[in-house]
């Protein structure tokens, strides 16, 4: 039980991680998000590696959730 914890704890600090360093750049107007997805499709945001780094982690964070959900629903 103590490695699903500490999995558990690594997810969270993972994911808040994620949420700061995405959060602070978030388009705001149309043109901004055609941009923002323009860049993401061709790699040429600042911050790339970065950006897509926390972008992958919050996914991987919503799919163990889920999945941790998943297990206490149905054990």
């Amino acid at each position: 039980m103590g490695t699903m914890k500490t999995f558990l704890s690594l997810a969270f600090a993972l994911a808040v991680f994620a949420t700061l360093t995405a959060c602070d750049d978030k388009p705001r107007t149309v043109g901004e998000k055609i941009e923002n997805k323009v860049g993401d499709a061709t790699d040429s945001r600042p911050g790339e590696k970065v950006r897509d780094a926390a972008e992958n982690t919050k996914e991987a964070v919503k799919d163990t959730a889920r999945d941790v959900k998943d297990a206490v629903k149905n054990p």
